[in-house]
């Protein structure tokens, strides 16, 4: 007798294995461009060349692209996390929001990506509620450009974030922004509040000394991609904080904070305060950025 499977579990499965996010495009039988974010992508065969994608039948367009001859698939780079949003949920027209070509099919390519494939529809395999869409590639272009990754329900810039946070030798502060069930664990102190976080002076790992730093305070805390990187003016330290998630409702030393209260807060440093405010509002959307700067200015990347 075959088990039950819960979807939602299946899905958060699912979603551990790390993936690239890509932009499928097509046109309509009028002429009129239509696309999607898929990060159900795979190469298949350099001979012939073969690719392949998997269309959900829950797509408005997915009669199009299960009968289309030609498509083609953007491979977005990092930093066009906001062009994954709009194809995934953008109602009115996509294509007005970002900068595009035609390719020698007439088929809009993502400008500015990370690698794209023009294809013609080489085979459509039902595949129970999505179908598994075999393109022949006509024609493709790469650049040198990282693309953008994809986990756990998350987007993730290893290039920007590996270049911000590796930086051997220097003194370092890292901590973690805890999020548990809607509220972040913070510490008090008398200066105000500030994210769980340690003192480093670079010769240990930044994951590898949080890691431990967390498992020894008896916190059960899954670590996430980068957050925020800066360097204080004065005083020469580098600050990196990463995103986590924590289960459970011991957690000593910290006290939990409701994410939408994060502005109210007063904070150890205003940097800790324009981080932490940042944070709260970025809960609201669950589309996390960059910051790489200084204590008093820098950029955001990928700020949605």
């Amino acid at each position: 007798m075959m088990s039950l499977i819960d979807p939602r579990e299946l899905r958060s499965a699912f979603g551990a294995f790390i993936t690239g996010v890509t932009v499928v495009t097509t046109r309509d039988s009028s002429g009129s461009p239509i696309g999607f974010t898929a990060n159900s992508f795979s190469s298949v065969s350099l001979d012939p060349p073969l690719l392949l994608v998997c269309p959900g039948r829950f797509l408005s367009s997915f009669e199009v692209f299960s009968n289309c001859s030609h498509f083609a698939i953007s491979v977005l780079a990092e930093g066009q996390e906001q062009i994954s949003n709009i194809f995934a949920g953008f109602k009115g027209d996509r294509f007005a929001r970002i900068s595009h070509e035609a390719d020698e099919n007439g088929v809009p390519v993502v400008s500015g990506a990370a690698a794209s494939f023009s294809c013609a529809t080489e085979q459509v395999i039902p595949a129970g509620d999505h179908c598994i869409l075999v393109g022949r590639v006509i024609g493709f272009s790469h650049s040198a450009k990282r693309g953008l990754g994809y986990s756990g329900g998350h987007y993730f810039s290893l290039g920007m974030e590996r270049a911000a946070a590796e930086e051997p030798g220097q003194r370092q502060i890292a901590g973690v922004i805890v999020e548990c069930e809607g509220d972040v664990l913070l510490h008090k102190a008398d200066g105000g509040y500030r994210p769980i976080q340690i003192e480093l002076d670079g010769s240990v790992p930044i994951r590898t000394a949080l890691a431990d730093h967390l498992s020894a305070s008896g916190l059960n805390v899954t670590l996430g991609r980068v957050y925020s990187i800066f360097s204080e003016r004065k005083g020469g330290r580098r600050h990196c904080y990463l995103l986590a998630s924590a289960k459970g409702s011991d957690f000593p030393g910290c006290e939990r904070v409701r994410a939408s209260r994060l502005r109210e807060l007063e904070y150890e440093s205003p940097a800790l305060r324009d981080m932490m405010t940042r944070y709260g509002l970025e809960t609201q959307t669950g589309n996390f950025s960059l910051y790489i700067g200084d204590d008093q200015q820098g950029d955001i990347h990928s700020q949605d």
